[in-house]
């Protein structure tokens, strides 16, 4: 378990993840826009707004404290607060993004009070020299040290950090997360794909369609994709079956290398891509043949995406001139037309793809491997329409923090109620 420190001083108490548990949240009306939210919105996470600027927080440390006295400060006043007044705080270092969530519990769901979103593309290289390089790392450090400052700004009380598949696979991966710590005071932890996958579905399956039988939930990262087989449980689903494959769009861009400008050339770069994709996943697709062939033939296969390859061609599908959350969080769209919108993208050139809304320069040469995956996901799963969720692993993280604390709280308060009946 990974938590936040001041650099060089002490540490805060480290939770354990709590198991899987919610109650199911309301969706957006199917293949919808919905209204514009102001951060802070309570929506089980749905508050964050797309700029990531929040309305101020209760607590929040004076200025021009030195940072470690500012951040003990307020880790030591949050301790005397209430379940629902305290500060939980989730960071997600990925192979291509680091994102930061903060929020207080909200009834079943929690208010988001800050949040923090960087391209740092710290897998950058890392299939070809098994490495994580200098630049990426300094890259990756910067955006860390913008999360340090919330973090003791907002005056977390508790905060689960972690890092996947880029430190997972790099054989400098421990030494950065070191480097981290002594820099930044935050405490990564590299998980386990499982725990990735498990995290993801916490994070997002209250967007899942309402329906019997088992279901898809997959999340396209950068170094890896995780796919989760679930089926019903009594508050969340049940995870029948998983698997993560090492290619997301980062890896996966780098492993086909540079296309040259033919449209020939691009054809063929992506049907490669696509045989990639779908000799990885060939074992997973044997195991739950049986599954799949029930739900194609009951017409029941749901399935949800969680990933900035959905969330953007969500957008496209829209026509949306900029991107924003609440139009494509929980959105349902069909699934043809999210195969159109990959196969139309992979046959663009990168300064074609860069100009449209939504990508730009930093998505342009990453879409189309995000394409490949999330067609392949298509073939494998027979679902007629696809749930959006720009949520996942972040949500995840601090529905368990917040379960376990309440949790916690709740049995101390009922053991003062037994002891004051003696």
């Amino acid at each position: 378990m990974a938590d936040y420190e001041p650099p060089e001083r002490g540490r805060q108490a480290q939770p354990e993840a709590a198991p899987l548990g919610e109650s199911p949240g309301r969706r957006e009306p199917s293949g919808k826009r919905g209204k514009s939210r102001k951060s802070g919105a309570s929506m089980g996470g749905k508050g964050e707004a797309a700029s990531g600027k929040a309305a101020p927080a209760r607590g929040a440390s004076p200025q021009g404290r030195p940072a470690n006295d500012v951040a003990d400060r307020a880790v030591h006043h949050n301790r005397l607060l209430p379940h629902h007044r305290q500060a939980y705080a989730a960071i997600d270092l990925g192979t291509n993004n680091c994102r930061l969530l903060i929020a207080r519990p909200s009834g079943e769901n929690f208010v988001v009070v800050d949040a923090f979103s960087r391209v740092v593309r710290l897998g950058e290289g890392l299939a070809h020299t098994g490495r994580l390089s200098d630049a990426a790392m300094d890259r990756a450090l910067g955006a860390l040290h913008v999360c340090a400052d919330k973090l003791r700004k907002r005056g977390v009380h508790l905060a689960r950090s972690v890092a996947t598949e880029a430190c997972r696979r790099a054989s400098n991966g421990a030494d950065f997360i070191e480097r981290v710590r002594a820099e930044t005071g935050i405490r990564l932890d590299i998980i386990s794909a499982q725990e990735e996958a498990r995290l993801a579905v916490l994070g997002c399956h209250i967007l899942l369609e309402t329906g019997e039988g088992p279901a898809m939930i997959f999340d396209i990262g950068g170094g890896s994709t995780e796919l989760v087989l679930v089926e019903p449980g009594e508050a969340v689903p049940r995870i029948r079956d998983w698997q993560s494959v090492p290619w997301g769009v980062v890896s996966l861009t780098e492993a086909t290398g540079r296309i040259d400008d033919s449209d020939e050339a691009r054809a063929e770069a992506y049907g490669a891509m696509r045989r990639r994709v779908r000799d990885s996943f060939a074992r997973f697709e044997e195991r739950i043949a049986p599954v799949r062939e029930h739900a194609d033939a009951h017409g029941n296969g749901r399935l949800l995406g969680t990933s900035g390859t959905v969330t953007t061609l969500a957008s496209l599908h829209l026509a949306l001139p900029q991107y924003d959350r609440s139009a494509v969080d929980g959105l349902i769209v069909p699934a043809d037309s999210m195969r159109q919108i990959s196969m139309r993208l992979a046959a663009m050139t990168p300064a074609q793809r860069m100009a449209l809304p939504c990508i730009g320069r930093e998505r342009a040469d990453l879409v189309v491997a995000g394409c490949a995956i999330l067609e392949t996901i298509l073939d494998l799963w027979p679902a007629t329409r696809l749930g959006v969720a720009d949520r996942g692993i972040r949500e995840g993280i601090l529905r368990a923090l917040m379960t376990a604390e309440g949790e916690a709280e709740r049995s101390l308060a009922a053991l003062r109620k037994t002891r004051q009946g003696q």
